[in-house]
């Protein structure tokens, strides 16, 4: 949908800028105070210095890793509101329509002009770009990050699991990423489709996840894992 978007409107990137300026420190916020495991009131401060360094020193690692917390900690908040409100069949099924479409798009070259319109914009004063995770010159989309989380926020209830998942999709992520010596593009969603088809296969996962409601459903937000 914000494919289309920017490719039909392509002032739309400008707009989404500025939601992500406001809107993922306090998504980011939310994080550290109420949805990670962990979780304090007090550190819904945190992401006010993380804020300042991505704003101060954008160009730099320090900056761009500052930037990214942010970003990674707003996706966490987003998938543990929307874990706890969708059935996990619906979670599972967007997780692999997404992968699919992305991978669609990817193939077509529908995706690479609007990304580049969105990665282009800018807030003013030199504010952050949040719209977007850039780390040397690695480029993830935001929506990469938010369907990394959900599988997180699906797995909440079994920590083992979670950090099962995690290495799992380290491993395929890399993996995946030897296609970059071929090509400049890749769907960042798929490795993380391909780590919930691989737990799925597993007897174990099903048991946890089978019924339809996520586990973070049952246990609390404060329990679930960034």
């Amino acid at each position: 949908m914000v494919v289309a978007g920017i490719a039909a409107f392509p002032e739309l990137a400008d707009g989404l800028t500025y939601l992500a300026l406001a809107g993922v420190p306090i998504l980011a916020a939310l994080a550290l105070a109420w949805a990670i495991r962990g979780a304090r009131p007090w550190l819904a401060l945190v992401p006010i210095p993380l804020f300042a360094i991505a704003w101060a020193v954008p160009g730099t690692l320090t900056g761009q890793s500052a930037a990214v917390v942010l970003s990674a900690l707003a996706c966490v908040a987003l998938g543990t509101l929307l874990a706890a409100a969708v059935p996990a069949r619906w979670l599972r099924l967007a997780i692999y329509a997404m992968a699919i479409v992305d991978t669609c798009l990817v193939s077509a070259d529908l995706l690479q002009s609007p990304n580049a319109v969105l990665n282009s914009a800018a807030p003013a004063a030199g504010l952050p770009q949040l719209q977007f995770a850039h780390f040397g010159s690695a480029v993830l989309g935001f929506g990469d990050l938010f369907i990394a989380a959900v599988l997180g926020a699906l797995l909440a209830g079994d920590r083992r699991l979670q950090l099962r998942a995690t290495g799992l999709a380290a491993v395929l992520g890399l993996a995946f990423d030897l296609l970059f010596f071929f090509v400049s593009l890749l769907p960042a969603t798929v490795p993380v489709a391909a780590t919930l088809t691989v737990l799925r296969a597993s007897p174990r996962e099903r048991r946890v996840s089978g019924s339809g409601s996520p586990p973070i459903a049952a246990r609390g937000p404060r329990d679930a894992a960034a």
